[in-house]
């Protein structure tokens, strides 16, 4: 059946440090997301720490609000969330040498109760296209400071 994740990697030219203070910012993520559904933040602190809260506007087909909270926070190597359906997010910082980082992004769905049904539907294939667009978005927002074009 599989191991109900969903990864993908890509090597930045930037130090840890730089993604870290991307990844923590709630304000960035609808900047970076690649999927089209993180459509704002809502609420939350301005950086997240273990245990932050923060809220999202989100549009999957239709609107929706959706609270997460810090659930692994490492410093400069590892942050993930998680909503109530105990899907999680989570980005893994690997340094590879001459300043440049390993990225892996992880939709990991192991804990939703729908797991099943979600593994045998078309969101698994979505979240990959989403990540790899995703990690895209970063890559370029890390590099050069600019906001990556849609």
């Amino acid at each position: 059946m599989g191991d109900y994740k969903v990864s993908r990697s890509i090597v930045v030219d930037a130090p840890p440090a730089t993604l870290f203070e991307i990844l923590t910012d709630p304000r960035k993520h609808p900047v970076i997301d690649g999927s089209g559904s993180v459509q704002a933040t809502v609420s939350g602190p301005e950086r997240l720490s273990l245990g932050s809260r923060f809220g999202m506007r989100m549009r999957i087909g239709i609107p929706f609000f959706i609270s997460n909270k810090v659930v692994e926070f490492e410093t400069d190597r590892l942050i993930a969330w998680r909503h109530l359906g105990r899907h999680r997010w989570r980005y893994e910082l690997d340094p590879v040498g001459d300043g440049a980082t390993r990225v892996t992004e992880t939709f990991d769905y192991s804990m939703a109760p729908g797991r099943l049904l979600l593994h045998v539907s078309p969101f698994p294939a979505r979240n990959a296209t989403g990540i790899e667009a995703t990690l895209k978005r970063l890559k370029t927002l890390a590099e050069t400071g600019d906001v990556p074009a849609a």
